[in-house]
């Protein structure tokens, strides 16, 4: 008789056990519901990110228009009616691009002119610019090989070729992003005068490509100007290489480097009802380089993140958690505002359980990728079909974000959005990283996509499953 009662006792506890999971994934799926139509038809992402591109426009660290940027997004978060808003002091890099670069090579008498752009953090050529024989690279690492006899006095071209066989676009960037970083600080140790480093791009066309390089610990005197050239006008040069290896390049930048200056890091809180000093972050970078107006990298993060603290309160959400929006300064060229965020973080002893990062631009969002335990991953892989509605199918365990980087130890978990990424490398770093690229339908269902994750992280918590039997349950 007590074995028949057991067994039923076992059955009726079951039973309400997938009851109760079955309900749970039904009232996770309405919310989520809302807050996809919500982020579709009453969405303020792309409102925002137009005045941010086309009123302000590109908001490298340290100019007007990243002040301005912190003053606006700062007022449109107080408008959201958050419980606390503030911004956070962190010294920036103040480097200046002066006035559009010159480049062109002379071959048998025909005069070239190419696109390029100065390497964010280069010094300027002498005033009447630069021009000197060029030898070719494929990499960095080849300098050593060549020795200081066929480098000294030259400009070296490092031309690498973007791998079109990656499906997976931020490994190609990878790939090659070292010859943008390293390059000039290599060929200066072997003599060189100049280098020009073929853009970082997944398609040939005539838009060079900027982004940040380092001297590492060269001394002022021995650093050499660096520019990116576009991918056609890397073919050309390379050709014309070919035909006359005597070829001379002609190169000009009046770029600057400053004294530190003051800015500031966004945020805005929501302060959670249960666990207040429990903190999720979701955030993107304020700064951008200043070919364009910084629409994908990153105003399209930054809208997206301040849509999420403003989508959850829309959809009747009140967390458990305190929920916090970072607008990072000076992730381009520098990093710290991510740094300085984790430093204070640290300094005030705040628990940190979960930041996510949307810095991969505004394309139609594809997952997630997370840097978090097996046994974490497992629990986060669970809501993978409350997803698939929405044909968001990836979830992997891998990278985050740059800026969230910092607050990285054991007990937080990390994330970043991932968009389609086929067409990010297009407009990264260049002119054409404009607002007319941005997709109001696709930029809003990614921010309707990092609100859904915020709120389950937010309700359910990070803690893993530790004990053997309930793993095996």
């Amino acid at each position: 008789m007590n074995r028949a009662l057991n067994s039923v006792l076992r059955i009726v506890l079951v039973f309400g056990l997938m009851l109760s999971m079955n309900l749970k994934a039904q009232s996770d799926a309405a919310t989520l519901k809302t807050i996809y139509e919500t982020s579709l038809t009453n969405g303020m992402s792309y409102r925002w990110l137009d005045y941010l591109t086309n009123t302000i426009g590109g908001r490298l660290s340290g100019s007007t228009n990243a002040e301005l940027a912190v003053q606006y997004t700062k007022r449109e978060l107080e408008k959201l009616g958050l419980d606390k808003v503030w911004l956070q002091p962190v010294m920036v890099p103040k480097w200046v691009r002066g006035e559009k670069e010159m480049g062109y090579f002379e071959t048998k008498g025909e005069l070239n002119k190419v696109n390029i752009c100065a390497l964010g953090g280069s010094i300027a050529t002498p005033e009447g610019g630069l021009k000197a024989k060029v030898i070719e690279v494929k990499t960095y690492k080849e300098l050593v090989n060549l020795g200081e006899e066929n480098i000294k006095g030259k400009i070296v071209f490092i031309n690498r070729s973007w791998a079109q066989e990656l499906v997976n676009t931020f490994q190609a960037y990878g790939g090659c992003a070292a010859e943008r970083y390293k390059g000039a600080s290599v060929a200066a140790k072997y003599g060189a005068v100049g280098t020009i480093v073929r853009s970082l791009s997944s398609r040939q066309d005539d838009y060079p490509h900027t982004g940040s390089m380092s001297y590492g610990e060269l001394p002022l005197e021995e650093r050499i100007p660096s520019a990116a050239i576009s991918t056609n006008d890397a073919v050309k040069l390379s050709e014309a290489l070919k035909i006359d290896k005597d070829l001379e390049f002609y190169l000009k930048m009046s770029c600057q480097q400053f004294d530190d200056v003051l800015s500031y890091n966004v945020i805005g809180e929501i302060t959670g009802n249960t666990f207040p000093n429990e903190y999720i972050v979701v955030g993107g970078h304020l700064d951008s380089w200043d070919l364009g107006d910084g629409a994908h990298d990153d105003g399209a993060g930054v809208v997206q993140s301040m849509d999420v603290l403003r989508l959850l309160k829309e959809s009747g959400i009140r967390p458990k958690r305190s929920i916090r929006v970072v607008l990072f300064m000076n992730e381009e060229n520098g990093l710290r505002g991510g740094r300085k965020y984790a430093e204070v973080a640290k300094e005030k002893g705040e628990r940190h359980v979960f930041a996510l990062e949307s810095d991969a631009g505004g394309f139609t969002p594809r997952g997630f990728s997370f840097h978090c335990s097996d046994l974490m991953f497992s629990k986060i892989e669970a809501w993978e079909p409350l997803f698939k509605p929405y044909l968001i199918h990836y979830f992997e365990k891998g990278g985050s974000g740059a800026d969230i980087g910092p607050l990285k130890n054991d007990d937080i978990v990390l994330a970043g959005l991932r968009p389609d990424s086929q067409r990010y490398f297009d407009h990264h770093h260049a002119a054409n990283d404009t607002f007319e690229y941005v997709n109001k339908r696709e930029l809003e269902l990614g921010a309707a996509t990092m609100t859904s994750l915020v709120f389950l992280i937010d309700k359910y918590g990070i803690e893993t499953i530790t004990d053997e039997k309930e793993i095996k349950d």
